[in-house]
């Protein structure tokens, strides 16, 4: 039974009998899992607020290749949105960490989407403003997920769009077309 050793972006946690929890994280390396958290519902437990809602941590864990979900054997908090005092912050983790859990894959590692993660825990964490910060995740995780198109080029010729007249843009369908976008079409 192999042991890991890295860092993680805690997801989700479910309650699982009486004193044990679920609990759905990312990591850089490996992707997304599922573990159980042995005894982290007791009063002082060894895993302490390190599984809250798009916590950083240092995350041991062993797995099994005929086991669905891993154990979890220790999570130390690196940093989390909930130091913070700022209420409107918390509002977002939650949030954030269920758009990355419904686009991360089981056991596919994703470096883009996981820095993606940990840069939200270090804006949140440092104060940015929250509206525009919920605006730019959601950019990018579209981006990411290839369904946001491009802008810095034509979708018809792939001609590159800027500012003047001869490289404008015109929005068509969703997708940015150059100028010549008549042109575009018949390809």
């Amino acid at each position: 039974m192999p042991l890991y050793t890295t860092e993680a972006i805690i997801l989700r946690t479910y309650k699982l009998g009486e004193v044990d929890r679920i609990v759905v994280f990312l990591t850089r390396d490996r992707g997304k899992k599922r573990g159980v958290a042995q005894g982290a519902r007791r009063m002082r437990s060894r895993f302490g607020g390190a599984l809250e809602p798009l916590t950083r941590v240092g995350l041991t864990y062993f797995e099994k290749e005929s086991r669905e979900l891993v154990s979890m054997n220790y999570a130390e908090p690196i940093s989390s949105p909930l130091w913070s005092v700022r209420g409107d912050a918390l509002g977002y983790t939650g949030y954030f960490a269920e758009l990355i859990d419904e686009c991360a894959l089981e056991g596919d590692a994703d470096e883009t989407l996981y820095r993606l993660g940990c840069s939200m825990v270090e804006a949140l964490t440092g104060g940015a403003a929250v509206e525009p910060l919920a605006r730019y995740f959601e950019y990018w995780l579209l981006r990411l997920q290839g369904v946001y198109p491009s802008v810095l080029a034509c979708a018809g010729c792939g001609a590159s769009l800027g500012r003047d007249t001869a490289t404008s843009a015109v929005l068509m369908a969703g997708e940015a077309r150059c100028a010549n976008w008549k042109r575009c079409i018949g390809r």
